[in-house]
């Protein structure tokens, strides 16, 4: 048999290791072997690879990264800090747990006393997007949560305990029942103000059929990050904006649909795709919408989604067309919506924004302590042909006298609440099912909230943390468990009794 030259035995014993690798190397479930498989291979054979040449070459990319990272952090939107907070004082421990029920001040609306006491335990209290893993980091600021749907078939009624979470450099995926971070991604020198969940159908190689949970995140850099959570891998990165993306969302009735606002004052809608054998998108730009201010919050129209988008901006609120049968992809605001008469009542920031159900929209930032609940069937019947609408108001909702900005409301459909946050560290809960149903006209005082859950302030080797400032606050579909992020780095989870 003939001997191999030096070269061939080289090739030789590169592709042994590669088959190798594939053949012998186990991670994850089952259900990830095709994609364990793909992954181990492209690893491996990055590995055999290598040479002066591909280290050369990433060198450079390397510098250019670093290049760009530079340029893009002149677009930090300074608006968004608050410099002038100060940090609270909390233990090395990444982990601060109360066993005690929190506090809770109200009382259940109603005088026949039908409605049951709200009570919710603390559970968990993390730093996990502390900058190069300190305990010592109290100033990572942490915008944006997300409870991850339920997509299986047969399980219409199950209910999610996994909550995305984004500040920083990191993106965290969190059991809120045992507060175990699932999984943690990280980005040098990006800085993410908003997650968003889709489902995919993915057809394997073996031609079998899978449905994806997959995470968009995005933030300071202008890119939009696709995470298969599972595998824990990012399988796509879309560069979307040449500024800071402040919020993104996906349609809720296309799942392929993602909408990115950005600090360029434009709001882009993608078709991110099906991600193909290899794992990759091939995202391609559907419609763009002009905004004259920076758009901050996002909202489909619950009764139209494929239709009307709602954004919340700096200057106020704004509608636009985005039906994909109209022949132009580059569309400005159609509507303006103003919450009061006379000239005061446009350019008005909106940095809250959430639809109850699927007519009545809770929004924030357009009153100083108020959270405004608003009809959009009404509002839109009586638009006619103008530009600038005020919407038909239902109620107002009591809220934080602060004029601290951007801290975001969220709602419950299925439990017809809505939650917000304040400057003290509390939780303002609003059960709103007795406010949809009252008759006009409205009371002349804003109404109360249902509940305030009160800051439990932690304890950890004796020091305690009195209060921080909670930028959101969600609730799984069922309010079983809700989550807080805070200015100082601490997620804060809660249990529903």
């Amino acid at each position: 048999m003939a001997s191999l030259s030096p070269e061939e035995g080289a090739k030789k014993a590169q592709a042994d290791f590669v088959r190798c690798a594939v053949r012998d190397v186990r991670y994850g479930p089952e259900s990830l072997s095709e994609f364990t498989q793909w992954r181990v291979r492209m690893i491996s054979e990055e590995l055999v690879a290598s040479c002066g040449t591909q280290v050369h070459e990433a060198d450079i990319q390397e510098r250019s990264s670093k290049a760009t990272a530079a340029q893009e952090s002149m677009a930090r939107p300074v608006a968004r800090k608050r410099p002038g907070d100060v940090p609270l004082n909390l233990s090395s421990n990444k982990r601060v747990c109360t066993s005690t029920l929190a506090q809770v001040e109200g009382s259940p609306v109603g005088a026949d006393g039908s409605q049951p006491a709200l009570k919710l335990e603390p559970l968990h209290f993390l730093q996990c997007h502390s900058k190069n893993n300190s305990p010592e980091d109290l100033k990572t600021q942490l915008w944006a949560c997300a409870f991850e749907p339920t997509w299986e078939e047969g399980h219409t009624g199950a209910t999610s305990q996994t909550v995305a979470t984004c500040g920083g450099e990191a993106v965290c995926v969190i059991d809120c029942q045992t507060g175990i971070v699932l999984h943690k991604y990280k980005v040098p020198r990006e800085e993410f103000f908003s997650v968003a969940w889709t489902a995919l159908t993915v057809v394997t190689q073996a031609g079998h059929k899978k449905r994806w949970s997959v995470l968009a995140a995005a933030g300071l850099r202008g890119h939009v990050r696709l995470l298969h959570v599972r595998a824990g891998f990012c399988c796509g990165v879309i560069r979307a904006h040449k500024r800071a993306i402040a919020t993104l969302c996906f349609s809720p009735t296309h799942e392929t649909h993602l909408f990115t606002a950005s600090y360029d004052k434009r709001i882009i809608l993608w078709d991110i795709g099906a991600p193909n054998h290899h794992y990759e998108f091939q995202a391609s730009q559907l419609l763009t919408l002009d905004t004259t201010s920076t758009p901050l919050r996002l909202c489909p129209v619950a009764s139209c989604p494929d239709a009307y988008l709602l954004a919340g901006c700096e200057d106020g609120c704004c509608c636009w067309d985005v039906r994909l049968d109209q022949p132009q992809k580059r569309r400005v605001c159609e509507v303006e919506f103003v919450f009061s008469e006379g000239s005061e009542a446009s350019g008005q920031r909106v940095d809250g924004l959430a639809f109850v159900n699927k007519d009545v929209v809770a929004s924030k930032g357009n009153g100083l302590g108020t959270i405004c609940l608003w009809s959009w069937s009404q509002t839109w019947v009586g638009r006619g042909s103008q530009s600038t609408v005020a919407v038909v108001v239902l109620a107002w909702l009591q809220w934080s006298p602060t004029k601290l900005a951007y801290l975001s409301l969220s709602t419950c459909p299925d439990e017809d609440t809505v939650l917000c946050g304040d400057e003290e560290g509390n939780v303002w809960i609003y059960d709103v099912r007795h406010v949809l149903t009252q008759r006009h006209p409205l009371p002349a005082t804003p109404q109360a909230p249902t509940k305030i859950l009160k800051w439990p302030q932690p304890r950890a080797l004796s020091q305690t943390v009195t209060k921080t400032v909670v930028n959101m606050v969600v609730a799984n579909p069922t309010f079983t468990y809700l989550t807080a992020l805070t200015d100082s780095n601490i997620v804060a989870i809660w249990k529903r009794h």
